[in-house]
């Protein structure tokens, strides 16, 4: 082998040795013997570098799985005796291999015992155990060569072809056969032997009973000798865990809805009787994270055989699984309350799935619903933040609680649909009280008390989030709720968490304001001042701007007393950020986006004349375009790049904040209605001279491209007058991209327009061509993916433009470029390209002419035809006659036939014919 490249192979090697020993692996992996050599190394054991043996594994690894079939019977044997000769010099091994080494090794039998199992080698595992017998370190690996077979044959996350799921099938069912019985066998004698001297090999063992348990025979496993043996195993402390598992396992195996019943029963009287139902004793959380995972599983597997009983009518025996199922509960409350949320978390399963069940039953006893009432009063317990949580810095342990507090939400809609009634009257009862002396309660608790009102509105639907009529007790259950929120002062309580939960809730019951407008104020004022858009934590702030746009639009009926007083309120909030380093903004320009809709809001939906909306809107833009000129002239002037991109980003804002306040109109609402067209035709006039900005023009021009947009919708045809000079433009020194994003504009003028922009887009056809060509021919590197990239979607976006010009009736556009007959070279392309297309598709075979899409493509083929021979005449029939259809080697009869179809009058005629033309043409 070369030594040189090996010396790669080290993690600590410099980059140039690793490039060569990668570059060794990759030839030695097409090389014909190279794997002889490394498993001569390994037999011989050459080598002591644990990254040479592994790198010898590699190798093999490699030749089982690519190239085994190309090997001799002597070779296949050698690659087994190799194996076998390692796994016994592993017995005398003074150390054990590195564990890394250990599992490519045990991989590397396992692709071998899939490839050979079936057919050369029946007796792998037989000879294995012979090798190993009970010595540890054989064990070990034994162990391993297990849970690597496993994975190949049912690891649910490798996809496997459907060869691959048949061969495993047949795998499985030949060891059940042949070697399940002694296996299960062994594996006894390992934990018998093992568990009281090495913890690791008991472990890895119940692992190995964990993992085939799913597809063998339960009762080898689920009998009084090893079921016993596991039970001790729950008492030793280094073990308890992963009996836990196993036990996990084997309840979670599919089986007879009785038997499963009895199974789970025995079990948990053992487990009763052994002490482990008292959660309150024990303090390893670890342990007890498993064991709720374990009671979990068994009373998802009680709730499944219930379940599979009522449906089969076994009314007796479904009643006795439900008693066995409600004599878990009071263990499923303990661990649901546990104050750490994995094991808690670990037990929602069985929580939900037992409450799916009490919504089945027509009555609920007494302890039922007192069930019902403990898992309400846990779960909202547990959606309390505890004292860690870092809402400054949220990391791993932060978004851990968020996912569990999603869980719990769950609990509670699941709740709501058992008793809606009980879950008002308790966050009723839980919010009320916090509510009453928020001033002397934990931020927690006042927290979870304004969250469970928020979480309410999902708990108990409604359509269109009417919680304030019909049903009466709870429409005035949420409206009282909804008042002491907003006159009890809590939106002033100093948490970032509580302020946001209070926005949240307003928002989402905005429907509450129509019914008692006169708290709007109030709440406008909360939003505005240092509570939400000028709070001190910038995450409040910006989200607050997001909910105050929403509480607005939601309510613009009931917002036109405000609106003056808002809009001064916000004046400094719609200050353009300048381009300075430094400046720190109270909002990022993301959310000054939103405040801008709102005021677009606010003018647009006013009961205001149009005179006024005009005035208004004229002062809420007057200031971007002044600001925007004066931008633009410094961005003209600077030399610096960091500068240029700092004030293109901030006309880039300009331009957006303008677009955005736009949104506003409706077509109930339009710009002309609304007195505003010239407003905007001002801005249009302002912002579209930065596009002849040399400088930093993907900003700019994307900016003014969004700008044109949103005017083609709002302005209509005002302003078309614009859009010729626009895409001249932005037609010059155009990369890719800017004519990949430049292509939608027109689209959408052609679509909209139609024929009132025939001159324009005739005048500015060829021009938009030749710079899509232009750069679609500009030579690029080999593999540079990107630009490869750009290119398919430039040439998608020009394609998606031609459609839309013939597609608006406007061909003659296309037609017309370059005198009657069209483009130069255009009659040669079509006799070329065209008209063989329309042959060439349906005399495929897999051309089937009676399927319908396939006949659908038939009659556009017709069609096109018939508009060749309608522009093109005598000519075209002379073409066919004499060279395309003689080409075809069709006869002359046929050809004659064809031609005068072609000529007919009526397209139906000649679109029969052209079926049975291709029905006579197929074999």
């Amino acid at each position: 082998m070369d030594e040189q490249a090996l010396l790669g192979l080290n993690p600590n090697a410099d980059a140039d040795f690793r490039q060569r020993a990668l570059a060794y692996f990759e030839q030695l992996k097409i090389s014909q013997d190279a794997w002889q050599v490394c498993a001569e190394a390994l037999a011989q054991r050459i080598y002591s570098d644990d990254h040479i043996k592994f790198f010898c594994f590699q190798v093999i690894e490699h030749q089982i799985k690519f190239k085994y079939s190309e090997l001799t019977e002597v070779q296949q044997q050698l690659i087994r005796e190799t194996l076998i000769t390692w796994l016994q010099a592993q017995m005398l091994n003074p150390q054990p291999e590195k564990t890394f080494i250990r599992n490519k090794a045990a991989q590397v039998f396992a692709l071998l015992f899939v490839t050979e199992y079936l057919t050369k080698w029946p007796k792998f595992f037989f000879d294995i155990l012979s090798v190993v017998d009970l010595n540890p370190q054989g064990v070990d690996l034994y162990l391993r060569i297990l849970m690597a077979v496993d994975a190949e044959l049912v690891d649910r996350d490798v996809v496997h072809t459907s060869e691959e799921a048949r061969r495993n099938t047949l795998l499985k069912d030949t060891m059940r056969e042949q070697c399940i019985p002694n296996l299960v066998e062994s594996w006894y004698q390992i934990l018998q032997n093992y568990q009281y001297t090495n913890a690791e090999l008991t472990c890895q063992c119940l692992e190995v009973v964990g993992a085939y348990v799913s597809w063998i025979d339960l009762s080898l496993i689920a009998n009084e000798r090893f079921i016993n043996m596991l039970l001790g195993h729950m008492s030793i402390e280094v073990l308890r865990e992963e009996a836990c598992d196993c036990l996990f396992e084997i309840v979670n195996k599919g089986m007879d809805p009785i038997d499963k019943t009895k199974l789970v029963e025995s079990l948990c009287q053992v487990l009763q009787s052994a002490g482990l139902f008292s959660i309150d004793q024990e303090d390893d959380v670890d342990f007890l994270a498993r064991f709720s995972k374990l009671v979990n599983g068994m009373g998802q597997a009680l709730i499944t055989s219930w379940t599979k009983l009522v449906k089969s009518g076994d009314m007796k025996s479904a009643q006795d699984t439900l008693q066995g199922i409600e004599a878990k509960v009071a263990l499923m409350l303990q661990l649901l309350i546990h104050e750490d949320d994995d094991i808690s978390s670990n037990i929602i399963g069985f929580c939900y799935d037992y409450l799916h069940i009490l919504k089945q039953l027509s009555v609920l006893s007494d302890q039922q619903k007192a069930n019902v009432e403990a898992i309400m009063l846990a779960v909202m317990k547990k959606l309390t933040y505890d004292e860690e949580y870092n809402f400054e810095h949220e990391g791993e342990d932060e978004a851990m609680f968020v996912e569990y507090r999603k869980q719990l939400k769950l609990l509670l809609d699941r709740l709501a649909q058992v008793s809606p009634e009980l879950l008002l009257a308790s966050v009723r009862r839980v919010f009320n009280t916090t509510l009453q002396n928020w001033q002397a309660t934990r931020f927690m608790e006042v927290e979870v008390a304004i969250r469970l009102l928020y979480m309410l509105a999902e708990a108990l639907p409604v359509s269109h989030g009417a919680h304030f009529s019909g049903d009466v007790s709870k429409a005035s259950a949420l409206q009282d709720m909804m008042r002491t929120l907003v006159t009890s002062g809590v939106s002033a309580y100093q948490h970032t968490s509580v302020t946001l939960e209070f926005f949240e809730t307003v928002v989402r019951y905005e429907k509450f304001f129509t019914v008692e407008p006169q708290h709007i104020p109030n709440v406008l004022m909360a939003f505005l001042d240092q509570r939400g858009l000028r709070h001190t934590n910038s995450k409040v702030r910006s989200r607050t701007a997001y909910l105050f746009s929403r509480f607005v639009k939601s309510l613009n009926k009931q917002m036109n007393p405000f609106i003056e007083d808002v809009l001064n309120r916000i004046q400094d909030l719609l200050e353009l950020s300048p381009p300075e380093n430094g400046y720190q903004a109270l909002l990022s320009s993301d959310d000054q986006l939103f405040i801008y809709e709102t005021a677009g809001v606010l003018i647009v939906n006013s009961e205001y004349s149009a005179e006024r909306k005009q005035v208004l809107m004229r002062n809420l833009l007057t200031p971007l375009m002044e600001k925007f000129k004066v931008l633009l002239e410094k961005l003209m002037m600077a030399q610096d790049e960091d500068r240029q991109m700092a004030l293109a980003d901030c006309l880039n804002h300009a331009v957006g904040f303008a677009s955005r306040t736009s949104k506003a109109f409706s077509n109930k609402q339009t710009v002309k209605q609304c007195g505003c067209s010239e407003v905007y035709l001002d801005c249009l006039q302002t912002f579209l001279p930065a596009l002849s900005c040399p400088l930093q023009k993907e900003v700019i021009r994307s900016g003014v491209r969004t700008f044109l947009h949103r005017m083609i919708i709002c302005l209509e045809e005002e302003v078309l007058p614009f859009i010729p000079s626009a895409s001249e433009h932005m037609l010059k020194d155009c990369e890719a991209k800017d004519l990949q994003e430049f292509i939608p504009l027109i689209n959408q003028i052609t679509a909209k327009f139609k024929t009132q922009v025939s001159p324009f887009l005739q005048q500015m056809f060829m021009p938009l061509l030749q710079a899509i060509f232009e750069v679609l021919l500009r030579p690029a590197e080999e593999n540079d993916q990107s630009a490869a990239l750009e290119k398919q979607m430039l040439r998608r976006s020009y394609f998606a433009f031609l459609q839309t010009v013939t597609g608006s009736g406007m061909s003659e556009v296309i037609a017309n470029q370059g005198g009657k007959d069209g483009p130069v070279g255009f009659a040669d392309f079509v006799y070329k390209h065209i008209v063989p297309a329309c042959f060439l598709a349906p005399l495929k075979q897999t051309f089937d002419l009676a399927d319908a899409q396939t006949v659908l493509a038939l009659s556009e083929c017709a069609v096109t035809l018939k508009t060749v021979h309608l522009k093109r005449g005598p000519e075209c029939i002379h073409y066919l006659q004499q060279e395309y259809l003689p080409s075809l080697q069709v006869a002359p009869e046929i050809i004659q036939e064809f031609c005068q179809a072609l000529q007919q009058p009526d397209a139906k005629v000649f679109k029969n014919y052209l079926k049975v033309f291709f029905q006579r043409a197929k074999p």
